[in-house]
């Protein structure tokens, strides 16, 4: 537990996490199963200030869209756009800040259920 990741590994982790975002039963042992190995507070912090941000609205809308899995290389590449405007972009950085803190009140359960699998 609690050890440096790879890029893959990083990548692995945020595909996982996305199963909490469809539109059907999680499997919240085995969202913690692929990801035990690591540092919970960076699997948390992944959670909500990488994987929530784009996967959210999946479960906002009225008919998702996603209810078997999202696709792995657009979830990869999703992130990495909202993580470089953040990055470039101060208006956006603040928006984002503010997003994730809601993302941590509206899905707390999300990592409640994954935390009570490690």
């Amino acid at each position: 537990m609690g050890r440096a990741m790879t890029k893959q590994q990083r990548a692995d982790i945020r595909w996982a996490l996305s199963d909490a975002f469809v539109d059907n039963e999680v499997d919240y042992a085995a969202i913690a199963r692929q990801t035990e190995e690591f540092d919970r507070d960076e699997i948390k912090r992944i959670l909500f200030e990488e994987v929530a941000p784009v996967c959210h609205s999946n479960l906002e809308s009225t008919l998702p869209t996603i209810w078997l899995c999202f696709n792995r290389e657009e979830l990869e590449s999703d992130i990495e756009e909202m993580l470089n405007a953040k990055k470039h972009n101060w208006m956006k950085s603040q928006l984002n800040s503010l997003l994730v803190k809601w993302l941590k009140l509206r899905y707390k359960y999300i990592w409640q259920n994954i935390e009570t699998h490690y």
